[in-house]
C-alpha cells in the first residue's frame, strides 16, 4: 500500500510554511467536523486531515517524513528499516575494523514514544527506542562497543540531513534480556533548540546453541550414556563463563533436571543453570555392539512397560 500524502490532504504544497498548513487544517477541519458534516466519508475525511496535520504540525516530525532514505543503496550489512517518518534513526552494521564479536550482533528498529500530540511540554526531544542482539556470553563479562549509525538532523533553514555518529556503549555484566540501557542525549534532538531525547536499547540475545535463557535462568538438554545415567557419574559441562563439575545421579531417568545454582546469568541474586537430562542409546552397528545388547537383555530384569499392565 502506498504512503498517504499528508500534504495532498491538507491541499498544500511541499514547501507550505507552517502557519499555511495550520490554515488549511483549520479550513478543513471546520468543514469536515462531525459537528457540521454527517455522513461515513465526512468522517474519513475529517480522520485523514486530522493524521496528516499530526505529522506536518511538529518539525521533527515533518523533517523525518520529508526525507528520501539516503541514496544509493544501503551499505553492506546496513540494517534498513521502512520507509515511514516515524524512523528517523537507523543503526549501520559494523564495517572493517569492527570487533567480531558484535559483527551482527546490533539490528536496530526505532519508534517514536513521546511527541505524537505536538512538542512535548518540557521542550525535550523526542526519545528513541532500539533493540540490539547480544551474545549469551557478553551478559557474563560486560563489554564495550562503539556503534555507527545515522539520525536526522534539522538545518537553520528548515531542511533535513543525514548525520553519521560513533557512539560508544557500555554493556554491563548481568546484562538480562528485555532490559534497556539507556543512553542519555542520544534521542532526537529537540526543536528548536531544548535538551535532546534519550536512546534506550533493548537487550535480545542471539540463538545459543546450547542454553536457552528465561530471566536470569539458563536451561539446556544435555546428553548422556545409559551407563552414566545408571551408575552415576562426575562430568565437566561448559557453560558461558566456563567448565563446571556436574554429578549424573545414580538411577537417574531421561527428563530429570539437574540444578546448577548461582549459574545462570550474573546477577544479585544470580541465576541458576537447569541441565534437563537425555538418555542417549549408542548404536548396535557392530557384531560386538549387538551381542553386548543381547547379553544385556539376558541377563536384566528389565521391562520398561511394566507399568502399563497386561
Amino acid at each position: 500500500m502506498a504512503p498517504k500524502d499528508h500534504y495532498a490532504a491538507l491541499g498544500v504544497n511541499r514547501d507550505a510554511s507552517q502557519e499555511e498548513i495550520k490554515r488549511a487544517f483549520r479550513k478543513l477541519a471546520r468543514k469536515y467536523h462531525p459537528d457540521v458534516a454527517a455522513g461515513a466519508e465526512a468522517e474519513a475525511r475529517f480522520k485523514e486531515i486530522n493524521a496528516a496535520y499530526d505529522v506536518l504540525k511538529d518539525p521533527e516530525k515533518r523533517a523525518a517524513y520529508d526525507t528520501p532514505e539516503p541514496q544509493p543503496g544501503p551499505r553492506p550489512g546496513e540494517a534498513r528499516g521502512p520507509r515511514d517518518w516515524e524512523s528517523g534513526f537507523g543503526f549501520a552494521h559494523p564495517g572493517a575494523g569492527f570487533d567480531d564479536r558484535f559483527g551482527d550482533g546490533f539490528e536496530a528498529f526505532f519508534r517514536e514514544t513521546a511527541g505524537r500530540q505536538g512538542p512535548r511540554a518540557d521542550n525535550r526531544g523526542t526519545d528513541q527506542h532500539a533493540r540490539i542482539t547480544l551474545r549469551l556470553e557478553d551478559a557474563f563479562t560486560g563489554a564495550r562497543q562503539t556503534l555507527k549509525f545515522r539520525s536526522p538532523k534539522l538545518g537553520p533553514d528548515g531542511s533535513v540531513q543525514w548525520v553519521e555518529k560513533d557512539m560508544s556503549v557500555s554493556i554491563p555484566k548481568g546484562v538480562a534480556e528485555g532490559q534497556n540501557i539507556r543512553l542519555k542525549g542520544q534521542g532526537l534532538e529537540a526543536f528548536p533548540g531544548g535538551p535532546a531525547g534519550d536512546l534506550y536499547l533493548e537487550v535480545t540475545f542471539a540463538p545459543h546453541p546450547v542454553y536457552r535463557p528465561e530471566g536470569r535462568d539458563l536451561h539446556m538438554e544435555l546428553p548422556v550414556a545409559p551407563w552414566e545415567a545408571a551408575l552415576g557419574r562426575k562430568i565437566v559441562l561448559p557453560t558461558p563463563d566456563g567448565k563446571v563439575d556436574l554429578r549424573i545421579p545414580r538411577n537417574a531417568r531421561s527428563g530429570q533436571k539437574l540444578r546448577l545454582k548461582g549459574k545462570g546469568l550474573p546477577g544479585t541474586p544470580p541465576g541458576d543453570i537447569y541441565a534437563t537430562l537425555k538418555i542417549v542409546n549408542p548404536k548396535a552397528d557392530t557384531q560386538e555392539a549387538q551381542d553386548f545388547f543381547e547379553t544385556m537383555a539376558r541377563k536384566m530384569a528389565f521391562d520398561p512397560r511394566a507399568h502399563l499392565g497386561g
